[in-house]
């Protein structure tokens, strides 16, 4: 679940990206095929210290809020479909191939 740190009220468009960098909110427009790069422009000032620990965005209501960041992600089940081919990977043996034998020439 995410807090809110700073109430900004920022105005969201379709058009912008919204980021948040050393406390401070900044807008950069997006990149579509055939337009330039755009310059990130300052928004708003928030005010606060960023944590390392945490994850800093603007919300819907345009304010910034934080989430606990996940380090290490989480470890993933193995699935019977996963495990069954490993073991039959595991099981079968290499095929040997023969080789036809010379013919000898007179």
């Amino acid at each position: 679940m995410a807090e809110k740190v700073a109430r900004l009220g920022i105005v969201r468009d379709k058009d912008t990206m919204l980021y948040v960098k050393d406390g401070t909110v900044w807008k950069v427009r997006r990149k579509q095929p055939g337009v330039p790069k755009g310059k990130p422009e300052k928004v708003a000032d928030g005010g606060f210290e960023m944590d390392n620990n945490y994850i800093y965005f603007v919300d819907k209501d345009g304010d910034v809020s934080r989430a606990k960041r996940a380090v290490g992600g989480q470890k993933r089940k193995k699935t019977a479909k996963k495990a069954k081919k490993t073991a039959k990977k595991a099981k079968k043996p290499a095929k040997k191939v023969k080789k036809p034998a010379k013919k000898k020439r007179r």
